[in-house]
């Protein structure tokens, strides 16, 4: 930083931030659009030798359940409700015409959908009485039946029972309700899995409310929860996380719980998947054939600044689903929850120095769900102080979310089932030792729909997010399935290491949750057994590739757009920061930019160096970078560099100084 040069005004730092989530969208839009073959480093030319525009399509989450309703003219399907009250000679052929119905639903669902009885798709009512809500919902869970599914009533308006809810409009007496059906699986690799990674401030309470969702009981307001997610010595002695934390929760087919019959007994990996999952394989056994389950994975993160590298590597390594967002109710966001939202009211020192989580969550475009906990410590004012200040940061240009607080199960079954849209902030207020509203918490994780797209189809890529050395197994490495399908025994690459080669291996063996497997696909987490590999030849970063005849290629030098969240003053060519791509983590330096320097809120052309090795890349891939204060996130948009086209071929020479 020059000496004398002024540091950022207010104004700049808006700047940033209303630029932040308009610029993630663009982000997810390029990605959607990347093609499969985007691995072979091909790009679009342009004047500059490196294209910043793509051909693409406005496409808007929230429309998609248009597809789903019968808004044709002249529709030739049947309507639902004659094939749910059907009781005639036909009733039987009707009832698979029903089950196909249902089938196409769970598909589109990966496993499971949330079915509303007593309405049509296009959200005509049927007219229910509640003799034909009996008949209706005996229809549909014969046809589930069909299908090897489960049903649960999860809401019900105008029937009675322990999940009757008051009606929205009380002229009308039709029986409706919303009904979760999900498959059972024949095989342990068909498990939905949802992951969510878990961030807020230190003391925000993160690991104790695992804690207490894992285990089934309740705190003690000591943190006795939490111990049991501890990895290290010091993480017991301290009481807080310095390590990326692996926890998981299951739901049966019906939606219970698996825990312990013993309270406050945490259930193993093992035990939780075998209470979760229909095995078939002989060594689990004919106690373990129970119901299927929705799998929860949680991602416990480090909340103080030191560790702060360790979270950002946790966070896009992992490759959440959703991001669950920690807030202590006497605390409220301070710390690392604030990355680049800033409050005008509200720009102490303390909130200045530490804003990171938040803005991660908002930059990597994940859905984004806050729990307030503490709320038994807190007292009336300091909680609404709060949630004024949560309120104002989630609604501000930053993150343009929509804050709904949870107060009784229909707001969560609503929420749940419209957070499709990611404008949509659900907002819960807990209390871990008096247990309130973690009903509520549990019933949204287990009905939380599958978010993310991936490409079974497409050739196969793992990125290492960890690894070991397992006695008598040898080295094993662990991550996600970006594409593709492997089985046990394939001939892999894995690489690149410091020169930038792959080295050839099979897979001995394959683990998902700690359950063997005989394939994984892509969209899900699993752990690999590499032959003939020592553990000091992989790392994290890494990536699995199928063996081809062609030598994978890396990159030392690539071309991405990026947008400045945050920079006190300019940056310039030379200037070097801390770049993560996925499970990538290496010091990169700007070689090359568009113009003569950029700062808050700029979106620019840049080229950037790998310092220390070079990098499996592809066209698409999200990067973020920082250093200090400094932050910025961006896309690639092009592999490997030529010095012979620079991005500004007529760089103007800047005589005031204020670089980085």
């Amino acid at each position: 930083m020059t000496a004398g040069v002024q540091k950022q005004t207010a104004h700049e730092r808006r700047k940033g931030e209303s630029a932040l989530s308009e610029f993630a969208d663009y982000v997810e839009k390029q990605q959607k659009n990347r093609p499969s073959a985007a691995r072979a480093g091909s790009v679009a030319p342009s004047d500059s030798g490196y294209s910043t525009q793509s051909t693409q399509y406005e496409e808007h989450a929230e429309l998609d359940i248009l597809d789903s309703l019968d808004l044709a003219e002249t529709s030739t399907q049947v309507r639902l409700k004659d094939l749910l009250l059907d009781s005639g000679e036909d009733a039987e052929v009707t009832l698979q015409q029903l089950s196909e119905v249902l089938q196409k639903r769970m598909l589109e669902g990966n496993g499971e959908t949330l079915f509303d009885l007593g309405q049509e798709d296009n959200g005509e009512s049927m007219a229910f009485s509640k003799e034909h809500w009996d008949v209706a919902l005996d229809r549909i869970r014969r046809a589930a039946k069909m299908l090897q599914a489960e049903c649960r009533i999860l809401m019900t308006r105008n029937v009675g029972g322990p999940e009757e809810v008051e009606t929205v409009n009380g002229k009308d007496k039709s029986a409706t309700g919303k009904i979760m059906i999900r498959e059972e699986p024949e095989t342990p690799e068909d498990v939905i899995e949802t992951r969510i990674a878990v961030v807020g401030n230190v003391d925000a309470g993160k690991s104790t409310m695992l804690g207490v969702l894992v285990k089934g009981g309740l705190d003690d307001g000591r943190g006795k929860a939490r111990v049991n997610l501890f990895r290290h010595k010091h993480e017991v002695e301290s009481g807080r996380t310095s390590s990326v934390g692996m926890e998981i929760m299951g739901f049966d087919t019906r939606g219970d719980i698996v825990a312990s019959n013993v309270p406050g007994r945490k259930l193993s990996w093992e035990e939780i998947g075998k209470r979760s999952v229909w095995l078939l394989n002989f060594q689990a056994g004919p106690a373990a054939n129970l119901d299927k389950a929705k799998v929860i994975s949680f991602t416990d993160l480090a909340g103080h600044e030191r560790y702060l590298r360790t979270t950002v590597f946790g966070l896009l390594s992992s490759s959440p689903n959703y991001c669950l967002l920690m807030v202590a109710a006497n605390n409220g966001l301070i710390g690392m929850s604030k990355y680049g939202i800033s409050l005008p009211v509200m720009d102490t020192k303390d909130l200045l120095e530490h804003r990171e989580h938040l803005g991660i969550a908002l930059a990597l475009n994940v859905p984004v769900m806050v729990v307030i906990t503490k709320i038994d410590i807190c007292p009336p004012q300091i909680l609404e102080q709060t949630i004024t200040q949560l309120t104002r940061i989630l609604k501000s240009p930053g993150a343009r979310k929509i804050p709904i607080f949870i107060k009784n199960r229909e707001d969560t079954i609503e929420t749940a089932t419209q957070f499709v849209s990611q404008r949509i902030c659900p907002v819960f207020q807990v209390s871990n030792v008096t247990g309130e509203s973690l009903d509520l918490v549990r019933t949204f994780l287990n009905i939380l729909p599958h978010h993310g797209n991936y490409d079974a189809e497409a050739p196969f890529e793992f990125h290492v997010n960890d690894t070991f050395s397992v006695p008598f197994v040898g080295t094993v490495v662990s991550g996600v399935v970006k594409s593709g399908v492997i089985h046990a025994g394939d001939a892999v690459l894995i690489g690149p290491d410091s020169l930038g080669q792959f080295t050839t291996t099979h897979i001995r063996s394959i683990e998902r949750k700690r359950i063997p497997v005989p394939v994984c696909s892509a969209g899900q987490s699993a752990s690999f057994a590499l032959k003939r590999v020592r553990r000091k030849e992989v790392r994290k970063g890494m990536v699995v590739l199928p063996k081809l005849d062609a030598p994978p290629k890396v990159y030392r030098e690539f071309v991405a757009e990026v947008l400045i969240l945050s920079h006190a003053t300019t940056i310039k060519t030379k200037y070097q920061a801390m770049l993560h791509v996925g499970p990538i983590s290496q010091t990169c330096a700007i070689i090359d930019i568009d113009r003569a320097f950029i700062r808050t809120g700029d979106r620019a052309t840049v080229a950037f160096r790998f310092v220390q090795r070079p990098e499996y890349l592809a066209v698409g891939d999200r990067i973020l970078f920082r250093e200090g204060r400094t932050k910025g996130l961006g896309i690639v948009k092009a592999v490997g560099y030529d010095a012979s086209k620079p991005l500004n071929p007529d760089p103007e020479t800047d005589t005031n100084g204020g670089g980085a």
